[in-house]
């Protein structure tokens, strides 16, 4: 038997990535206190810039081959990788923002969706709070099956059964073209995080793997296109889009969500799961 050494860091490593996560969470707790009608995601993308730089990190973002900016900030139809611009927030979009920070050489990536408050139509807003709560909610699911699984393909069947059983009538759709990845010297590694059931085990769970886990779900039908700008992702149908994620270290204690200050207790608690800091030694 081989074993996949490459994708298992060490103790000490798992504990240098715990600032760049939570300079990621700061970065897009100063986006989301923002977050209002009339405001653009070229102001957001800015607020994002200026809380990585002042913690000495880098947008790693920035540093993906012909992208030049510090979030992507995705709204209603666009699922992920929407480029910042300086259209102006309305009430009642669904917007949702995904950045990352680089600081000594690791990385951070998270991100969250959020319906824009304001004066909207309730029967627009509903359905669009829904989904992210679902999709929100999915993703803790997924989170807590890493905490006791035995192989990666569970934590993709937990974020789809979570899905089914919240979803409203009719379903959701799950995104099949993008998936979640490991996360380390490099923002995205190997392995691949599906968020639905694969006939795969997957990589083993065990101390030293670090990984984002990052459901995208949308209203409709989970077919999608890509942008005549070559990176916004968005329904073929229309309707929106969700993704929320994490990056999380399993270690010899269990796991840390490194991108929540708090480790993701709060979330977690609901699914019975404690989180425990890591040991760097």
């Amino acid at each position: 038997m081989v074993l996949r050494s490459s994708i298992y860091k060490k103790p000490a490593h798992l504990r240098a990535m715990v600032e760049p996560g939570l300079i990621t969470a700061a970065a897009l707790d100063a986006v989301r206190a923002l977050i209002a009608p009339g405001v653009t995601t070229l102001e957001l993308d800015a607020a994002a810039s200026r809380v990585i730089t002042a913690r000495g990190a880098k947008s790693n973002f920035q540093m993906v081959r012909g992208y030049r900016h510090t979030i992507c900030a995705s709204v209603n139809e666009q699922v992920v990788h929407g480029i910042p611009n300086d259209r102006p927030l309305v009430a009642g979009d669904l917007l949702s923002i995904d950045a990352g920070a680089e600081y000594a050489g690791w990385n951070g990536d998270s991100a969250f969706t959020v319906v824009v408050p304001g004066d909207a139509p309730e029967e627009l807003v509903a359905p669009r709070r829904r989904l992210s709560e679902v999709t929100e909610g999915s993703l803790w699911a997924g989170i807590a099956a890493l905490s006791r699984a035995s192989h990666l393909g569970e934590v993709g069947a937990a974020i789809e059964d979570y899905i089914e059983a919240n979803a409203p009538e009719g379903g959701y759709g799950i995104l099949r073209d993008y998936v979640g990845h490991g996360i380390g010297r490099k923002m995205h590694e190997s392995p691949s995080i599906f968020n639905y059931r694969v006939p795969e085990r997957g990589a083993e769970v065990r101390p030293g793997l670090a990984v984002a886990i990052e459901p995208m779900v949308v209203i409709g039908d989970q077919e999608t296109l890509v942008e005549d700008d070559g990176w916004t992702v968005s329904t073929v149908d229309g309707t929106a889009g969700s993704h929320w994620e994490h990056s999380v270290a399993v270690h010899d204690g269990g796991i840390w969500v490194l991108t929540a200050p708090d480790g993701g207790a709060e979330k977690l608690a609901p699914f019975g799961v404690v989180p425990k800091e890591i040991d760097g030694r």
